[in-house]
């Protein structure tokens, strides 16, 4: 491609991300309307790194640093979580923005080339995870921001290059994606390391393949002199066995079978595995060889996401069209190959638009939102009121119960084993199934609260739960060492002040296992319960004096008030949201 068509393409790219950006720093904040679980579990670890923690050093998580740092970042430099969530986002779009024009500019011919800029630049910022719910979330952001590098490098490795051939650009681009994938989510480096690797090899790219190991190897180095340990790096291998070594979540959605070959999925498989037969028959040996390598990661990676949604498809699609013969190319049965390709890459677009639109109209639809149905996620945190989620389902507490229970209608048919992984009984009491469906938000607030007042400020607690988000709305401590989202192990439960039993948990079988394995512990009669209301209970555990009970602070107290943070001064209460909803 020419010079000046280059520029014409960073154009369009700097023209479509400064539309983007105005879009979301002129709403005012960041308003979703689904997935506040996620949310709080992302704002955990943001709060506590924005307080100087680090993931794996400090708390347990499976997801890598990159994922969290450059929201963080802008948070530390004064954003609320709103804005620093958009400053985040749209930093990594400028990070992937020279890979993304350099990809495009090399890689793809005409409007093709803006597209693939376009979608690097969409993954980035978009504000939905994909799939067909229009509704707007920060649920994993990360994994758009692991699929735009996964793009990156695989475009690059696997995609002559129709300029002077640069072994130091390309494997720049690379090296970066793959570091970043590292650093996002450790299962999109692991799904795609060896098809990159062979596509290189098998094209002659050895220089390629160096330059890529010196860029990743710098990008490590310099995040671990960022850290200041590389203990960081043996921290995030603990925390990776101790998910994949969990049975609490062993896949977030359908299982490995399902995503290749359920209804919903089986023609994007059969897409993917014809462009194969397609590829090769047209000569393109590599190309065919290096994408059949790449179809086990494609499935694997939509496997683990929740959601199971197919991003790779788009991808197919835009190599397909790359890829295909620039004349009539016949194969043993006389189909035309330049042909089938070009309507398998058009299949492979089909399957996908619904998500890419999705992704691509997100920013968009969360500019037109009517903030007024809106009601801050931490109310009374001062800055960080500025990320909001919609009030009916903030101020609404639902919750599902068993129905079949001792004195029901129906309890002489109740079939004990159908709730066995969900009952439980503890400390000689039975716990019944339960759990919240709505209000998360509100039930954080108020129970956290109940328990400061009783306890005084300053406990830390071990939730037998999928989140710990409690700490977020009162005086209470984070827990040290301990996991923000359960994925199992009792991280940090000897750094608690309290286990606490919620009587609705978010995810009744979570709470059983936890209970189970509380239970199984040779302290387990040292756990002693100090306070039970209808709806928790809170146990104190081994080495750990129950707090001092105090009365509810005075209103009049401005000395101690005074001490408080912001934070916690404001959140006493979710009395204000309540009225503005209803008002």
């Amino acid at each position: 491609m020419s010079t000046n068509n280059g520029k014409f393409l960073a154009a369009f790219m700097l023209g479509l991300l400064t539309l983007y950006a105005v879009m979301m720093f002129a709403k005012g904040g960041l308003f979703i309307s689904k997935h506040e679980g996620d949310t709080l579990h992302l704002l955990q670890m943001l709060l506590r790194m924005e307080d100087g923690d680090w993931p794996h050093l400090d708390f347990v998580t499976p997801i890598g640093i990159f994922a969290f740092a450059p929201i963080a970042a802008f948070m530390k430099a004064g954003l609320g979580v709103g804005h620093a969530f958009h400053a985040g986002q749209i930093f990594v779009a400028i990070i992937f923005f020279p890979a993304a024009w350099w990809v495009a500019r090399t890689r793809f011919e005409g409007v093709w080339a803006y597209l693939f800029g376009a979608t690097i630049l969409i993954f980035s910022v978009a504000l939905v995870y994909g799939a067909g719910d229009d509704a707007v979330s920060t649920s994993m952001h990360y994994n758009r921001w692991a699929w735009a590098a996964a793009f990156l490098a695989i475009s690059a490795a696997i995609l002559p290059s129709q300029a002077a051939r640069s072994a130091r650009g390309d494997g720049l681009v690379i090296g970066l994606a793959m570091a970043v994938m590292a650093m996002i989510k450790v299962t999109y480096f692991a799904a795609f390391l060896v098809p990159i690797v062979v596509a290189l090899l098998a094209r002659g790219g050895a220089r390629t393949l160096l330059w890529a190991f010196l860029t990743g190897f710098a990008a490590a180095v310099l995040a671990t002199l960022w850290v200041g340990t590389p203990l960081i790096w043996l921290a995030y291998l603990r925390d990776l066995l101790n998910v994949a070594g969990s049975d609490v979540r062993p896949q977030p959605g359908h299982d490995l079978s399902y995503v290749v070959s359920a209804p919903a999925y089986l023609g994007g498989s059969l897409v993917a595995i014809l462009s194969v037969i397609f590829l090769r028959q047209a000569g393109r040996m590599t190309e065919g060889l290096v994408l059949l390598l790449l179809l086990p990661g494609f499935f694997y990676v939509t496997f683990q996401n929740f959601g199971n949604d197919p991003q790779w498809l788009w991808l197919l699609g835009l190599l397909l069209i790359a890829l295909r013969p620039s004349g009539p190319v016949f194969n043993g049965f006389g189909w035309d190959l330049q042909k089938a390709i070009t309507i398998s890459a058009v299949a492979a677009f089909a399957f996908a638009m619904p998500g890419f639109l999705n992704l691509a109209a997100s920013p968009v639809r969360h500019f037109a939102t009517d903030v007024e149905r809106y009601t801050p996620l931490m109310p009374g945190s001062g800055v960080h009121e500025d990320l909001q989620t919609f009030a009916p389902r903030a101020a609404r507490v639902d919750v599902r119960r068993a129905y079949d229970g001792p004195g029901t209608l129906f309890a002489a048919l109740a079939d004990k084993e159908a709730r066995e992984d969900t009952d439980v009984t503890f400390q000689g009491r039975d716990l019944d199934y339960c759990s919240l469906e709505l209000g998360m938000v509100v039930w954080f607030n108020a129970v956290a609260q109940d328990i400061v007042d009783w306890a005084g400020p300053g406990a830390s607690l071990f939730s037998a739960d999928l989140l710990s988000s409690y700490w977020l709305y009162a005086d209470l401590e984070p827990l040290k060492g301990g996991a923000p989202w359960y994925y199992g192990e009792l991280s940090g439960i000897q750094n608690a002040d309290y286990l606490l039993v919620p009587s609705c948990a978010l995810s009744a079988a979570t709470r059983k296992k936890i209970l189970d394995e509380v239970s199984g512990q040779d302290w387990i009669d040292d756990v002693t319960e100090v306070r039970r209301t209808p709806y928790y209970t809170l146990y104190s555990l081994p080495g750990k004096a129950p707090k001092r009970v105090v009365p509810p602070m005075p209103e009049d107290d401005d000395e101690d008030v005074a001490k408080q943070s912001d934070r916690t001064k404001a959140q006493r209460t979710y009395a204000p949201a309540i009225a503005a909803i209803t008002r």
